[in-house]
């Protein structure tokens, strides 16, 4: 008895472990993962490059509009103009603006102000539309590819008639299942990186806003004779 025991745990054979990769899975996942992938590598892009843009946007030196005030009372319009081209800053390019169109009613400045103001907020926010358009349409394509991987799964059943076995149907659940977490995942991250580049535009909004109400403060005041030729 002992020895037929010792000898069916010998015959018996022993479970294999099965690992899968991150690439072996997405592989399974068929033609719409490269359309997922592509949808990623551009989110990335985008949030790259507007978090560098809005990052040298937000950097504003504390002195400078303290600087430009003094070269305003100094008289000294031309230098406050020259002073202004030396940051590529928002706020910057503002107050170089109403200082083009200094001597000019506060009403025409303060609009000329506006209207750089709306522009630099337009190039803020250039390419967010389509970083809103992955966050919302990546899951979208993610179910798509569950309803294309549960048809093809369906389709192979029906084609084996009485033989069907459980092989036939793991690649399209494969491909239903891994495009939905793919299109999920894309999905999230660009909606986070969305509202993140969103809050981060309002802050620098609000910057440019005091800038411009700290500038049209300073034109309010009296001016000192002009000392430049």
């Amino acid at each position: 008895m002992l020895f037929s025991l010792l000898q069916a745990a010998e015959v018996a054979p022993v479970p294999q472990e099965m690992s899968y990769s991150l690439i072996d899975m997405a592989t399974k996942g068929g033609w719409l993962m490269i359309v997922l992938l592509l949808l990623s590598v551009i989110a990335i892009y985008i949030f790259g490059k507007k978090l560098w843009v809005i990052n040298r946007a937000a950097k504003v030196d504390k002195h400078f509009l303290d600087d430009v005030k003094d070269y305003i009372h100094d008289g000294k319009t031309k230098s406050a103009i020259t002073y202004c081209g030396k940051f590529d800053t928002p706020v910057a390019r503002l107050v170089e603006k109403g200082l083009e169109r200094f001597g000019r009613p506060l009403a025409d400045i303060q609009s000329a102000i506006e209207n750089v103001g709306n522009l630099e907020v337009a190039r803020l926010e250039k390419g967010l539309p389509i970083l809103a358009t992955i966050a919302g349409g990546a899951p979208m394509i993610g179910f798509l590819g569950t309803v294309t991987g549960m048809v093809r799964a369906f389709f192979n059943m029906a084609n084996a008639g009485n033989n069907i076995d459980i092989t036939l149907l793991s690649s399209g659940i494969y491909e239903a299942m891994i495009t939905t977490v793919g299109g999920l995942i894309v999905g999230i991250l660009a909606y986070f990186g969305y509202n993140y580049l969103t809050s981060r535009i309002d802050n620098v909004v609000y910057e440019i806003e005091n800038a411009t109400i700290e500038f049209m403060d300073v034109l309010n005041e009296p001016e000192k004779p002009q000392t430049e030729e």
